[in-house]
């Protein structure tokens, strides 16, 4: 990332958080001439423990303060035709023409396995190729809302609900959250006129992780522990599926706990989640793994090292990490991110060569994630600053572009 972007996104968030440059500095132990110089432009780098000591200050993820997501770019309004395309599909002109019903030819079973390969492409990173594919399964997904036959139209509203949640991911990779917001609030609307009782609550989980990147953290809170108890309440929980969505839903309200400070609470609802992602594979199997949130003993797990990692217990994180064996159903972008959280704790802590081996498993799995990962970069741009260089940070520092 460029300085000048470090130091923008550095005043955005703050002033989004509603802090002072003292105030930061005190909830970051930051000193606030260095977040005055970063701010201004007038300091070109941080080192990465005081990025991590920002954006807990900040109560964001480290990737927020850094910049753009894996394998996208941010340009504003100023996009190309490609994502012009996903904006018109999530927000149809005005006044613009009803969905006609879908002709003979179409498959409700077709539809929906085309957007759960969005997913698929989605959790590989895919970035391009899901955005390319969005306005085509939105508009047939809202083609199939004007059938007249009730099922069909029921599904096919469970087909909109997924593929602008779909676009609402997307959108927040590219940085753009409140597109986002707006793609998942169309989502909750479409899922309330589905049949499919999960599908809101998934929905919400997206929307909380929304929230998140926005430094929403109450709001993101609140929503994730209201569904996940409504879930509760009325034992939606007894099946794989519905396992799997409550947990999506814990786990993101204890993210949004420690990113809030309160690391005990984040870690009781860390604790419940992995006691109950061990009943998942015991309940009935609801079907397309791909359309379903993440939820396994590994997924919690991960997030667990992430969380350890993100406040400052790297030996806690790689102990977690240790041994893990990684269920066939984690999505290789979850495998991707902890393969990242490995490699920084092993920064944290002053093992360059840990480091570096993690970091080169992590170019081998996924190498155009790795090469376009703001946090990446700068984990290898703070290896390389070293005065001495582990065995194969020559080669990693050349592939990411950073030398001498």
């Amino acid at each position: 990332m460029a300085n000048e972007d470090l130091g923008r996104a550095l005043r955005r968030l703050r002033r989004l958080a509603s802090l002072t440059q003292e105030e930061l500095a005190e909830r970051s132990g930051v000193s606030v001439d260095v977040i005055r110089q970063l701010e201004q432009g007038r300091k070109h780098s941080a080192r990465l423990p005081t990025l991590h000591a920002l954006a807990n200050g900040l109560g964001v993820e480290l990737t927020t303060l850094l910049g753009d997501p894996p394998a996208v770019s941010s340009s504003g309004e100023n996009d190309g035709p490609r994502f012009v395309a996903v904006r018109r599909a999530v927000m149809p002109v005005l006044w613009g023409p009803e969905p006609e019903p879908p002709g003979p030819g179409f498959s409700p079973v077709r539809l929906r396995e085309q957007i759960a390969e969005g997913w698929t492409q989605y959790h590989s990173a895919e970035f391009d190729t899901v955005t390319k594919a969005l306005p085509d399964l939105i508009s047939d997904a809202r083609a199939a809302t004007a059938s007249a036959d009730d099922e069909d139209r029921r599904a096919g509203y469970a087909a909109l609900a997924k593929a602008l949640q779909l676009a609402g991911h997307v959108a927040v990779r590219m940085g753009k959250t409140d597109l986002a917001l707006i793609s998942l609030e169309r989502a909750t609307d479409a899922a309330q006129q589905s049949s499919d009782p999960l599908l809101l609550p998934m929905i919400v989980n997206s929307t909380a992780w929304t929230y998140q990147r926005q430094g929403r953290l109450e709001d993101a809170l609140g929503i994730a522990l209201r569904v996940a108890d409504d879930m509760a309440d009325a034992g939606r929980t007894g099946t794989a599926d519905g396992l799997k969505v409550w947990g999506a839903l814990t786990m993101s309200a204890a993210t949004s706990a420690a990113r809030s400070g309160d690391y005990e609470r984040a870690a009781v609802m860390m604790e419940a989640a992995e006691k109950e992602a061990g009943r998942v594979a015991q309940l009935p199997d609801g079907g397309d793994n791909r359309m379903v949130s993440v939820f396994s003993p590994s997924s919690v797990r991960i997030e667990r090292v992430r969380l350890a990692v993100q406040y400052g217990h790297p030996q806690d994180a790689l102990a977690l990490a240790e041994g893990m064996r990684l269920s066939k159903d984690t999505p290789p972008s979850w495998r991707t991110w902890l393969l990242l959280d490995v490699a920084r704790a092993h920064t944290d802590i002053g093992d360059a060569a840990g480091a570096v081996k993690t970091l080169e498993s992590l170019r081998r799995v996924a190498p155009t994630w790795m090469q376009h990962h703001t946090l990446a970069v700068a984990v290898v741009r703070d290896l390389w600053a070293l005065p001495n260089h582990p065995p194969g940070l020559r080669a990693l520092a050349e592939f990411l572009g950073i030398g001498e």
